[in-house]
């Protein structure tokens, strides 16, 4: 009725009868998007222009906008923390790969199913003793895992009752514990375990268990201070988040932003394998 309504108007009005498309953007045609700018290959600042994110996620969602008739912009907002009030405040509209937490409810509208899943492995030596089937397993051995590193919820609690873990300021000095023999397993994304491990020439004394110990989702989330949040948006994310796992575009994306990763760790001028 609302789109009847606004139909009789504008030919009494005399004025162009616009698409039923064109009359749910309404007042938001672009979209002011920020998120880690830390977390390869989901997302991480542009070495080439700074003021910029690029990413599996970026990637993703420009893909959703062009099929929305959107325009999107992903900006650096600071760290992870700067990103989100920038978010919250409504300065910028989305949070790229927010992790569902209940105290930002009040704040923001988690778009459902999430964007990607990061998947968690178990790192060991390959000469390691450690059986690792569950997590169960985990108790009573020390690990490590990055403070960078974004677990469920659920899983952190666990881990504070259940397992001795060490933060390390990043991944590469958890793997290095691991090497040394300081730790007997580190706690890592699939993909930031892979080519860390590579590119410190760990990969021949490293291993990852296929089963994940944790699988948080990387969301997108609006702001409820957005001026772009209202049910149509937030309708046609939720729709496209749903098609997106079996168009193929989301491992593609992957696997092109991962090769883009590794790319960039390799030292100037070095040859390519």
């Amino acid at each position: 009725m609302d789109r009847l309504r606004a139909t009789a108007l504008s030919l009494l009005l005399g004025l162009p009868v616009l698409a039923p498309e064109a009359l749910a953007l309404g007042k938001c045609e672009r979209l002011i998007v920020t998120g880690s700018p830390d977390a390869p290959p989901y997302l991480w600042r542009d070495p080439q222009d700074p003021a910029h994110l690029i990413g599996a996620s970026a990637d993703l969602l420009r893909q959703v906008a062009v099929e929305l008739g959107l325009k999107v912009e992903v900006l650096y907002g600071g760290r992870r923390s700067e990103a989100q009030a920038e978010v919250r405040s409504g300065r910028m509209d989305l949070l790229l790969d927010a992790p569902l937490a209940l105290d930002e409810l009040d704040s923001l509208d988690y778009i459902h199913p999430a964007l990607l899943q990061n998947d968690f492995l178990v790192w060991t030596r390959k000469d390691s003793p450690l059986v690792y089937n569950s997590v169960e397993d985990l108790h009573g051995h020390a690990g490590a895992v990055s403070e960078k590193a974004r677990m469920t919820q659920s899983f952190s609690a666990f881990s504070q009752e259940r397992l001795s873990l060490r933060r390390t300021p990043s991944l590469t000095p958890a793997l290095h514990k691991l090497l040394l023999g300081e730790v007997e397993y580190v706690l890592a994304g699939r993909y930031a375990g892979m080519v860390t491990t590579q590119a410190l020439g760990m990969a021949n004394d490293i291993e990852a268990h296929p089963q994940p110990v944790d699988q948080p989702g990387l969301f997108l989330a609006v702001s409820h201070n957005s001026a772009c949040n209202d049910p149509w948006l937030r309708g046609q994310l939720a729709k496209k988040m749903t098609e997106l796992p079996a168009s193929g575009l989301t491992e593609a994306a992957l696997q092109r932003n991962l090769e883009r990763w590794k790319a960039q760790l390799q030292p100037v001028g070095a040859p390519k394998p």
